[in-house]
């Protein structure tokens, strides 16, 4: 058992920081922005929450963090009440937030100067994903530092690798993203050509799934789609904000990502329409708009 701190109790941060204390047995502690949403966790899961990510920080062993941008990140490690003031020598900062892979080694270097370890571990299965404790951790770091804490990033994931050093997590996330911005796109072209021709959709995927085109968005989120069912699962805002950033670091390296950058502005006509909240697939309701 070790000495866990989480700060960031989201849609995703909630049940990863459940999991730790539930199936890896970890004494652990929690902050939230919103104080009621620590005192419900605590209720749910037991151990403690605290007024500050400081306060939480001090003497853990493992420190993580899942909020919801750069901006936010920085606040809660160097800020003024920030993690990063109270981390204990030979402590490990574990950053499960989607960000830009310049903020993982702003916070990787000024763990290093201040003696404690850093991760940049950006996360992928969504909700679902973190409430069954079947995430994919695309981690940035020191081989060291990766090994020590592998064992309690478990208690939350199916899959955890370690991409090269602090930042590599973060640029593995923008590729993760990049394909599901392709995919998303090509699944919603394709249900919508199949209602206009005609087709049974169920009967279509339960053929096509199985070879070539099948894809977890295909398994997953055809049958929402084809139900016009988009509350639910990973917002367009959300993955706006990724695919931003997927494009700000596509400038810095000189590479081309011309489809990236089209489905980015078709998530922004969905966002148009009142789709801020709705799930990614909603793609498709952009095509649909004017049926």
């Amino acid at each position: 058992m070790a000495s866990v701190a989480f700060i960031g109790l989201g849609v995703m941060g909630y049940p990863m920081a459940g999991h730790l204390a539930k199936t890896g047995g970890h004494d652990v502690t929690v902050y939230n922005r919103t104080s009621s949403r620590s005192a419900d966790w605590v209720t749910e899961y037991g151990g403690k929450s605290a007024a500050t990510p400081k306060e939480a920080a001090s003497g853990a062993n493992y420190v993580f963090a899942c909020v919801g941008n750069d901006d936010d990140l920085r606040s809660v490690t160097l800020g003024g009440d920030g993690a990063f003031h109270s981390m204990k020598s030979g402590a490990i900062f574990v950053d499960n937030t989607t960000a830009s892979a310049e903020i993982a080694r702003e916070l990787g270097q000024a763990a290093d100067k201040a003696g404690f370890g850093f991760l940049d571990a950006p996360v992928s299965g969504g909700q679902a994903g973190a409430e069954n404790g079947a995430l994919t951790v695309m981690v940035g770091g020191v081989q060291q530092t990766y090994d020590r804490a592998k064992p309690i990033i478990d208690a939350y994931a199916r899959m955890v690798g370690l991409m090269g050093d602090v930042g590599a997590g973060q640029l593995t996330k923008m590729m993760n993203q990049i394909c599901i911005a392709g995919l998303v796109q090509g699944l919603s072209e394709s249900i919508h050509f199949g209602k206009k021709s005609g087709l049974d959709i169920e009967k279509v995927i339960e053929v096509i799934s199985k070879g070539a085109a099948g894809s977890w968005q295909m398994e997953n989120r055809y049958k929402t789609m084809n139900d016009s069912h988009y509350e639910h699962g990973f917002a367009v805002d959300w993955m706006r904000k990724d695919l931003s950033i997927c494009l700000a670091e596509a400038r810095k390296n000189g590479s081309s990502l011309p489809v990236t950058a089209a489905v980015d502005q078709y998530y922004a006509e969905v966002q148009a329409m009142g789709g801020n909240r709705w799930d990614t697939s909603s793609l498709l309701a952009r095509l649909e708009k004017n049926d």
